[in-house]
């Protein structure tokens, strides 16, 4: 007998994954579509900032996904924008409260970048894009997927530079003191922002050499 009902697509079906899987890869936020620079420049001097960063954009990303998900349909046009910079600056305040509570020394460090969040290209861009056309869950899905694909970058990045110019990780020594007893001195440039420029370039480099697709779509 049918019911006539449709049968629900899997949380996690193939097109689901793929919100996940793509913004890591082939459709990255930083690598592909070159937004979100700026703090890869400006808090991947050191690995622990970076990955608070990683993590807070995250939250901010997935749960304004889906707030403007649900809203979508009864969202007038002429102040969509505005209602999504409200999501995002209230789900900015609230990160940054929890940082400040918890991981007190890192919110110090990251500084004005936790409040320009809410200008981050990357989560507007989604928002419109994705949020204002879609379901809540693939909305989260999406969020997380992008989010996760910028913070990935964020992290080699860091993870370069930090161990590199401080020889240190997590602020944790790395480079063995006896390495240095024997004339090995770290790379001073690492922690200077144009070596960050630097780096994702060469992330970019080996990124689409591995995905010929990226050159052949340019």
């Amino acid at each position: 007998m049918s019911t006539g009902n449709k049968e629900r697509e899997p949380l996690f079906s193939a097109k689901n994954l793929k919100l996940l899987k793509e913004p890591l890869n082939i459709s990255n936020p930083i690598t592909v579509q070159v937004l979100g620079i700026c703090s890869a420049l400006a808090v991947t001097a050191k690995l622990k900032p970076a990955i608070v960063m990683a993590l807070s954009v995250m939250v901010v990303m997935a749960v304004s996904n889906v707030v403007i998900s649900i809203l979508r349909n009864g969202l007038p046009p002429r102040i969509r924008i505005i209602v999504q910079l409200v999501v995002i600056a209230t789900m900015v305040i609230l990160v940054n409260e929890v940082l400040e509570a918890f991981v007190y020394d890192v919110s110090k460090q990251l500084s004005v970048f936790v409040g320009l969040i809410i200008t981050n290209c990357i989560i507007m861009g989604r928002l419109e894009a994705f949020a204002m056309g879609n379901k809540p869950w693939p909305a989260f899905l999406d969020g997380l997927g992008n989010a996760a694909g910028y913070g990935v970058i964020l992290i080699i990045v860091a993870f370069f530079r930090e161990l590199l110019g401080s020889g240190t990780l997590m602020d944790y020594q790395i480079v063995p003191q006896s390495f240095y007893e024997f004339g090995y001195q770290n790379n001073g440039l690492m922690i200077l922002s144009p070596m960050a420029l630097i780096t994702v370039g060469v992330i970019i480099w080996v990124q689409r050499y591995r995905n010929r697709e990226l050159i052949e779509e340019n």
